[in-house]
């Protein structure tokens, strides 16, 4: 099945998902990172962020631009794409906290884009 196929719905449950996930490991990160510096630095490695914010743009491009077509509302894709831009400019942050903050900013900001699209599918 393609990805084309898989309705705009579901893209977007599992894209919530995948933002809650990120969400978690941000969070899990920071937690390991005050309590075990070495297994923190381990999932706190720039690779596990890049993937991420790939993962993210690639299904953002999918169940926000399917859902424009589908519904013909832009504003989630806008209100997506402005939470895609934040986790991308978070990875050009310092490392000590900052970086963080702004990349579950951005995955918030997100997550709200990719329900503001299931519920403009309703």
């Amino acid at each position: 099945m393609s990805p084309i196929a898989i309705p705009t719905k579901r893209l977007d449950r599992l894209a919530i998902g995948l933002s809650g996930l990120c969400l978690v490991h941000c969070l899990a990160t920071s937690v390991l990172l005050a309590v075990l510096a070495s297994a923190g630095s381990a999932l706190g490695a720039p690779w596990i962020h890049e993937v991420g914010l790939i993962l993210a743009m690639a299904m953002g491009m999918i169940a926000l631009g399917k859902g424009i077509f589908e519904h013909g509302y832009t504003m989630p894709s806008a209100v997506g794409g402005l939470g895609l831009g934040v986790m991308a400019g978070a990875l050009t942050l310092p490392h000590n906290g900052t970086e963080a903050v702004f990349t579950m900013l951005g995955v918030g900001i997100l997550a709200l884009g990719h329900r503001l699209n299931h519920i403009a599918g309703e």
